[in-house]
């Protein structure tokens, strides 16, 4: 018991000290709006006295004692949601004496690093952001270390968005969705359960039908698929900004070949990611790979006949090979350079915790990191996620991946015009991806 009480106490102190450093943050001037809680007089000792058995409840006596403001950033479109979040966290810990005043900013979580890293100082104290940014966010100082209530965060979430989340075995941001990835969407009135196994059974039935299957070929993203699913490997570089490649090993320039007669097939489509809604709406699909964020699409389209799958097998020097995907997860970072660390782990904590999650899967069809979120939720779309995850990465990449694997994409995409041989077109491409990154 006295080592319970100890460690809770610790916490508490840990909270206060944390609450005391960094340095102070701006508040986002763009798309911002506040809400504000506070007591209108000192709360009563029984009234701010935290359990000793709630660790969060121990940091917060200590974090809101005095007045505190926070900024926090999320995307554009989840602005409502996260205001209705705001003001809940502040009924929560708006009882121990200080105001509590939050803050937000729309900011994209795609472009959240360039953002931050313009000016660490100035950026939010709580921001969302995509997953393949924590190098590069931890390496520039602009991401704190969770330090508060963090195996209660690790236990809670997925352990691949708790890997997401993790550099160097340290625990530096918290998983807020695991839904980031790709897979299969089709009609089930044309495709069986049987048919979606295999990319050629699907091809050929499409184009017997005058259909399409599609997939953005041309996108280091979704080409990635064939060849990690094919063995070979793609990932960062020691320097954490350059790429380790080796595709053009064996089979690599089969898998090339093999991609090139896949676009030739009558029954494929190689279609870009903001073509696929309109090509739905007008008959030509019949499936397409593609994410989460299309669902609504596939079900207006298809209505009870929208179903989604892990990616299918495609055809290797004769042998069926199960395509692979990069898997991604949305994060929410506290900046170490916050006035108010301490509160700001508590505000991500909060953000993240089953009961916002399983909000912002009703709100925003955003599919769970936590455990417990993700077992209540259902759709078809988060069904093929956690199917596909067994063959999916994170992405792990250098900068100058993207521009090679489009340009190797989009002479697929085009039949190989100029004839190369394949081993020639993979060697070139991995050239390019291997290139150094200039710092």
């Amino acid at each position: 018991m006295m080592k319970k009480q100890l460690a809770l106490a610790t916490a508490a102190l840990m909270a206060l000290s944390l609450a005391a450093c960094g340095s102070t943050a701006t508040a986002s001037s763009a798309a911002e709006s506040t809400s504000t809680a506070a007591s209108s007089e000192a709360a009563s000792t029984d009234s701010t006295a935290a359990d000793d058995g709630d660790v969060l409840q121990q940091a917060a006596a200590a974090a809101f004692a005095n007045d505190v403001t926070l900024t926090m950033w999320g995307a554009e479109e989840d602005q409502e949601l996260l205001r209705t979040i705001a003001d809940n966290f502040i009924k929560e810990y708006g009882n121990y004496g200080g105001k509590i005043t939050i803050n937000l900013g729309a900011q994209s979580e795609k472009e959240a690093k360039d953002t931050v890293l313009t000016d660490p100082t100035a950026a939010a104290d709580v921001y969302a952001f995509a997953d393949d940014q924590l190098n590069e966010l931890v390496q520039a100082g602009a991401l704190q270390e969770v330090q508060l209530n963090a195996d209660d965060i690790k236990s809670r979430n997925t352990a691949a968005s708790v890997d997401a989340a993790t550099l160097n075995g340290k625990l530096y941001a918290y998983p807020l969705t695991a839904d980031n990835g790709y897979f299969m969407f089709y009609d089930k009135s044309f495709f069986t359960e049987d048919d979606v196994k295999s990319l050629d059974t699907m091809m050929e039935k499409a184009a017997a039908a005058g259909k399409k299957v599609s997939m953005d070929v041309a996108n280091g993203w979704y080409l990635y698929s064939f060849y990690a699913g094919a063995g070979l490997n793609l990932s960062l570089a020691d320097d954490g900004v350059s790429t380790v490649c080796n595709w053009n090993e064996a089979p690599g320039a089969d898998v090339t070949q093999a991609v090139i007669d896949i676009c030739k097939n009558p029954g494929f489509l190689a279609l870009k990611d903001e073509e696929f809604t309109g090509k739905l709406k007008d008959g030509t699909l019949v499936a397409g790979v593609n994410g989460t964020w299309r669902a609504n699409d596939a079900a207006e389209v298809w209505g009870d006949n929208y179903a989604a799958c892990k990616l299918p097998t495609y055809t290797l020097n004769g042998e069926q090979v199960q395509m692979a995907s990069f898997s991604g997860f949305k994060l929410i970072g506290v900046n170490p350079h916050s006035a108010n660390v301490g509160a700001a782990m508590l505000l991500a904590d909060y953000v993240t915790n089953e009961e916002n999650e399983t909000l912002r899967f009703q709100q925003r069809a955003q599919g769970p990191s936590n455990t417990n979120a993700l077992a209540a939720a259902s759709s078809p779309a988060l069904t093929a996620v956690v199917a596909q995850s067994e063959y999916a990465n994170l992405q792990r990449v250098g900068g100058n991946y993207w521009a090679s694997a489009e340009t190797l994409g989009q002479i697929c995409v085009n039949g190989n015009p100029d004839g190369k041989d394949p081993q020639t077109l993979i060697e070139d491409a991995v050239a390019g991806i291997t290139a150094p990154v200039t710092q």
